[in-house]
């Protein structure tokens, strides 16, 4: 299963990035993840389900060690089991074909 990490650090400073988004960033450019994007207001990455996970749990433990105090995350499967491509909508009660 491969999955979609997208992640902000709070609080946010305009100025320079503070420690905690530096570790973030540090953490998903160092991990074995596909697609790394780093941006100044959010953070995305893509990979396995094992190195996502684990990168997510490292990324979390690091940035609120140095200072962030809020992390926004989400977390969605961009392929199934099987390799084949899960639509945007699965799972979501309010898509038309949830639950089908």
């Amino acid at each position: 299963m491969r999955l979609r990490v997208e992640f902000t650090t709070e609080p946010f400073d305009l100025e320079e990035a503070p420690a905690h988004a530096v570790v973030a960033r540090e953490v998903v450019r160092g991990a074995e993840l596909d697609a790394v994007d780093v941006g100044p207001f959010g953070n995305t990455a893509e990979g396995g389900a094992d190195a996502v996970l684990a990168a997510v749990d490292t990324m979390l433990r690091r940035s609120l060690a140095v200072g962030a105090t809020r992390i926004s995350l989400q977390i969605n499967v961009i392929e199934g089991a099987a390799g084949e491509a899960v639509p945007d909508d699965a799972g979501d009660p309010a898509a038309p074909e949830a639950g089908r």
